[in-house]
């Protein structure tokens, strides 16, 4: 199970105690790759961007209008976090309903 998100994100770390198995990968050193966010995409569309974080409201307004893979790539801390994936699966977020469903696959 892998946690995409950012090592300093309270949320985050709140999946990372209840899923003590799950590694982390921190998307601004490591990224996300291609595959990973592209069924992300596929699964949450635009929902998978996060426009109240402090990295969207730094961007102009040529580059909110990129494609949103795209913008996702050139930017990873815009993704919503966590972004969890395991086996063929995707969760986006954490809250109790997300940490029951993870933890009744693993």
């Amino acid at each position: 199970m892998l946690i995409y998100g950012l090592k300093n994100c309270d949320t985050c770390r709140k999946a990372m105690r209840s899923l003590p198995d799950a590694k982390l990968v921190d998307v601004r050193a490591q990224g996300v790759p291609a595959d990973v966010i592209g069924h992300a995409f596929e699964a949450f569309g635009e929902a998978l961007v996060n426009k109240r974080s402090t990295t969207w409201r730094a961007l102009t307004d040529a580059q909110r209008a990129e494609e949103t893979l795209v913008l996702l790539s050139n930017h990873p801390t815009l993704m919503k976090r966590p972004l969890i994936a395991f086996n063929d699966q995707v969760f986006l977020g954490w809250n109790n309903e997300i940490e029951a469903e993870v933890k009744a696959l693993s």
